[in-house]
């Protein structure tokens, strides 16, 4: 089955198929089903051509079906300032160019980002170390 530009197998449960859409999470894939009136218990195989259309209208579309706004994923868009709910490539997209508008203003994160660095406050000493590996020579 296809939706939303995602490949999911027939044989998931709707809730469990919904969440492989990259931006659709177990929570918000319940909160649709109920608003919808699929059972989640059902597999994704057996929804019928309307359902399908239904959730994809959903999915672009959430807060018209009553999903709450704390639910989307980009609440107060930089440029528009709207609560959004994007998925697939524009949640790539988006993310992508909020890192970039980071490093231009030269925040914190937009250098640890520049450097390759933790970004989220994690400890640097010991993990987080790329490259090759540099070992102890050893006496002959």
């Amino acid at each position: 089955m296809r939706i939303m530009g995602t490949d999911i197998p027939g044989d998931l449960k709707v809730v469990y198929g919904l969440a492989l859409i990259k931006g659709v999470g177990i929570n918000f894939s319940y909160a649709l089903c109920r608003l919808l009136g699929i059972d989640p218990n059902k597999r994704i195989g057996f929804l019928t051509d309307a359902e399908v259309e239904k959730i994809e209208n959903a999915i672009a579309n959430p807060s018209a079906i009553g999903i709450p706004a704390w639910m989307l994923n980009r609440r107060k868009d930089y440029e528009t300032g709207k609560d959004l709910h994007l998925v697939g490539a524009d949640l790539i997209y988006y993310v992508k160019k909020d890192i970039e508008r980071e490093k231009r203003i030269k925040s914190w994160r937009g250098i640890r980002h520049a450097l390759g660095l933790k970004v989220r406050g994690q400890r640097t000493a010991t993990t987080g170390r790329i490259g090759m590996t540099v070992g102890v020579k050893r006496r002959k």
